[in-house]
């Protein structure tokens, strides 16, 4: 019936039927997950390579990039925010040929994990001898 919503054609229903393409969720074609969150763009070789982090931001961003580039063998590090409503972060590193990109992430990782260590050790003397102060002036 001409107008009709619903064709009875055979080759209407097969096409109904037919798998879709799929499309990309992502326009970023991983070349190597790390983790979930973490992913090598494009167009990174050995000494040079840029990785995006999901679900961070300048915190990460500026913290890592400060212990990348402590690295001797860190020519540059740096990261930007794609777009501020993208929970994104990308960091670019490039290195001498001494080493790789990702040997300097994970050392940067390692050095940041570290720092963290003595931060925390720090602040928890200085808090326990904070309340052994007080707890003896209390007494007093």
């Amino acid at each position: 019936m001409p107008g009709s919503v619903h064709s009875q054609d055979p080759q209407d229903e097969s096409m109904v039927d037919a798998e879709q393409p799929q499309q990309p969720q992502d326009p970023i074609d991983p070349i190597l997950t790390l983790d979930k969150r973490i992913v090598v763009l494009p167009g990174s070789s050995e000494t040079a390579a840029s990785f995006q982090f999901d679900g961070e931001g300048h915190t990460m961003g500026n913290a890592l990039r400060y212990s990348i580039m402590k690295n001797p063998a860190v020519e540059f590090c740096g990261y930007t925010i794609p777009h501020p409503s993208d929970a994104k972060m990308h960091l670019r590193i490039q290195t001498t040929d001494s080493t790789t990109a990702l040997a300097a992430l994970e050392k940067g990782f390692d050095d940041l994990m570290d720092l963290c260590d003595v931060v925390t050790e720090k602040f928890t003397d200085a808090r326990d001898q904070f309340n052994e102060e007080n707890s003896n002036r209390m007494q007093a």
